[in-house]
């Protein structure tokens, strides 16, 4: 019996996770998606994803494919089935067969992240696990500057964890900007790939800059820099979601 290879568009509240990736302790999206797998299959059956979420983190648009010999299942209905076995936390949007060569991750063309911000004079409670709070009213004009620099393919060293791993920190950026959405203001950024933690990074940054007033030229000497250093406090893990996956397949 030949396997198909099987895609799944699926969504999660990250607060109860321990990020994507299996661990040995704690609660992950990867392990909850497999022990449903298991349940159908009756033993393990791996799954990728397009990104490894980090603790905290929500998705909107994750993309994971594993590949299956079960045949009773159409494969638009994968998505109704595993639903069926995973928690109300994470769900999948839809499902479908790709072809054999389809990767999740390998075969993305692009990533694309949204960060929340809530302002106001108090914090809202059911806001607190997915945005993230600033009293201060914000100047999204000068975040847009900041976020205009941001375009095209930097070496963005300075936004790097310490124990980023990747062979080279250049990222190509098409797009970044601040934007209004109803009580938010929301950073969307698009690219081919980010570096562990450096969308969060760039936003403590750039909230950093705007509270002291500076202009774009000094986002653009800590980017070029490449000084961990010169970066603001990584902005918490509540406030991101990977909101959609591209592929040109």
């Amino acid at each position: 019996m030949s396997k198909r290879n099987i895609r799944a568009d699926i969504s999660y509240d990250g607060s109860g996770f321990c990020g994507w990736q299996m661990q040995k302790n704690g609660r992950t999206v990867q392990g909850d998606v497999e022990k449903a797998l298991e349940k159908m299959h009756g033993f393990r059956v791996p799954v990728t994803a397009a990104g490894r979420t980090d603790s905290g983190v929500h998705a909107l648009g994750q993309v994971i494919n594993f590949r299956t010999e079960l045949d009773s299942i159409p494969s638009d209905r994968w998505a109704l089935a595993l639903n069926s076995y995973l928690p109300g936390d994470v769900q999948a949007l839809s499902s479908r067969e790709v072809p054999e060569d389809f990767h999740s991750r390998y075969d993305a063309r692009s990533r694309t992240y949204r960060y929340y911000l809530f302002q106001g004079p108090v914090p809202i409670p059911v806001y607190r696990n997915y945005a993230l709070f600033v009293r201060k009213t914000l100047d999204v004009r000068r975040l847009n500057e900041y976020a205009r620099c941001i375009i095209g393919e930097h070496d963005f060293t300075t936004f790097a964890v310490p124990r980023d791993s990747s062979r080279t920190r250049v990222r190509n950026i098409s797009s970044a900007a601040f934007f209004m959405d109803g009580p938010f203001i929301v950073f969307h950024i698009e690219g081919t790939a980010f570096l562990w933690r450096m969308v969060r990074s760039l936003v403590g940054t750039i909230l950093e800059l705007e509270k002291q007033g500076k202009g774009p030229e000094e986002f653009r000497r800590i980017l070029e820099a490449g000084n961990r250093q010169g970066a603001g406090a990584t902005a918490p893990a509540w406030g991101l979601y990977l909101y959609k996956v591209r592929y040109d397949r």
